[in-house]
């Protein structure tokens, strides 16, 4: 992709929107409604409109390698913290994908300088779910449940916080773990089943009202 095909691609689908709606980026312009917060990875073959089939306004995105949620990435908090007390999303996506590249590295023996501490986490996914993962022969069939598991992990994470406990808890909102196959383009929701997995744990973790 060259950088000056950019500006071509884009005067062609403005002219495509317009011709469906002439006021189409005139109500772009008054504000979003959106009633999803998806976390995502930031790998270019996973974007998060297109494959939910997605219109502009409907979602409100994060991304990051390997879509881990960090209690003290203040850019995620903070997209968190809007998201849920200020647009008032119904529903949290955290999702991952399979061949994920930020877990396949988070798992190497090499020093990948500024990305050990943030792929660092993975690795505690892995600890959490060692015996499980060790189990599992195949190297490939292995990452990817590592993929599932950090997904797991990660919307724990999210409810671990406090906007999510009080969102939970006022006006139900729902917490969803999806991976994406890009081998098939589907995706799936893993039905993980957290009021099992919180109840050994939200004894910790629950901050009250």
């Amino acid at each position: 992709m060259e950088i000056k095909n950019v500006f071509e691609n884009n005067k062609t689908w403005i002219k495509e929107k317009l011709s469906i709606d002439p006021n189409y980026f005139q109500k772009l312009s008054e504000g979003q409604q959106p009633t999803i917060l998806y976390i995502g990875c930031s790998d270019s073959r996973v974007t998060a409109e297109e494959l939910m089939g997605v219109a502009p306004g409907e979602v409100f995105v994060h991304r990051n390698i390997a879509n881990l949620v960090i209690g003290v990435d203040v850019n995620a908090m903070a997209v968190l913290h809007y998201a849920v007390d200020h647009l008032q999303v119904k529903h949290i996506v955290l999702c991952g994908h399979y061949f994920c590249g930020g877990v396949k590295a988070a798992m190497q023996a090499q020093d990948l300088g500024v990305l050990n501490p943030w792929l660092r986490n993975i690795r505690d996914v892995y600890r959490l779910h060692q015996k499980e993962l060790d189990a599992i022969a195949d190297e490939n069939s292995r990452y990817n449940r590592l993929i599932e598991l950090n997904v797991q992990e990660q919307c724990i994470n999210l409810i671990k916080t406090a906007t999510v406990q009080k969102a939970i808890k006022k006006r139900g909102l729902q917490v969803h773990g999806w991976v994406f196959d890009m081998a098939s383009g589907k995706l799936i929701d893993l039905q993980i089943d957290f009021k099992k997995i919180l109840s050994k744990i939200m004894e910790i973790y629950d901050l009250g009202e």
